[in-house]
């Protein structure tokens, strides 16, 4: 199944894409509930009403998979010196190692839905991992269980924004193409998966994937994402509307994928 979005399908862009339209249209950044949802109704009620059947506009929670590096299985990455930086292309450390792949960046919104207002988490943090141009992480598989790249954390500014610099992850057999993140409250807090609010995964746009995969080192993933749908993905077959990200670019100029991310 592609991911293509069309107007007669705009329920399925959910939250992700009121949040965005309130965002282009410069409208303050706290918000009450009933004043978010006033908005949402001058925008599209057919919207709202796919948001309100998504875990209540919240961004699902995911399993974290085998290889989380954050402590929960095996080795935990968020206690070493050095997990928090934006561009997590190269290992650190004692590794050196770098990931080859079509340029990425990475941005997540994060907003807390919790109270009578809707705000943005200024100071909450991220952990985000992938996997590499040949579908392996890092610390766990294969020729990367040696490296520690594709892995950081980033604290989110004054308007909610966590922003990290890395390739284009790679589609392995019986997977949608997918990063994995994990929200803190805080940086202090990102030091253990006990400690997260919300683990959740970011999926891509078909279209996205078949040109970088397209390109010289993806030929593995290329032939993996014609095994592999949204409709048929552990992860996504339920439902992915809070989950895909808006993804813009070129092969030669590299991608930005952009995420909000409400819990």
């Amino acid at each position: 199944m592609t991911a293509h979005h069309d107007p007669e399908h705009e329920h399925d862009l959910g939250l992700q894409h009121d949040l965005g339209t309130l965002e282009r249209r410069g409208l303050s950044r706290r918000m009450g509930r009933r004043g978010v949802l006033g908005v949402l109704g001058g925008l599209s009620v057919v919207a709202v009403a796919g948001c309100a059947d998504d875990s209540g506009r919240e961004i699902p929670e995911e399993t974290a998979g085998p290889f989380p590096g954050d402590g929960s299985n095996g080795p935990n990455l968020l206690t070493e010196s050095g997990v928090v930086r934006s561009d997590i292309t190269t290992s650190f450390g004692s590794a050196s190692g770098v990931a080859d792949g079509v340029p990425l960046a990475l941005r997540f919104k994060v907003y807390d839905l919790t109270g009578d207002e809707v705000e943005v988490m200024a100071g909450a943090a991220i952990y985000a991992w992938h996997c590499d141009r040949d579908g392996a992480y890092s610390m766990y598989d294969g020729a990367a269980a040696d490296e520690n790249y594709l892995r950081g954390v980033q604290e989110a500014d004054a308007d909610g924004w966590v922003e990290f610099t890395t390739i284009f992850p790679g589609c392995y057999a019986g997977r949608w193409p997918h990063v994995h993140f994990e929200v803190y409250e805080s940086l202090d807090t990102a030091t253990s998966a006990s400690n997260k609010l919300r683990t959740s995964q970011l999926a891509f746009d078909q279209d996205v994937c078949e040109t970088v995969y397209a390109t010289s080192g993806y030929e593995s993933s290329l032939s993996n994402l014609a095994q592999v749908s949204l409709d048929s993905d552990g992860i996504f077959s339920d439902g992915y509307s809070l989950q895909m990200a808006t993804t813009k670019g070129s092969v030669t100029d590299g991608y930005t994928a952009t995420l909000n991310v409400p819990i």
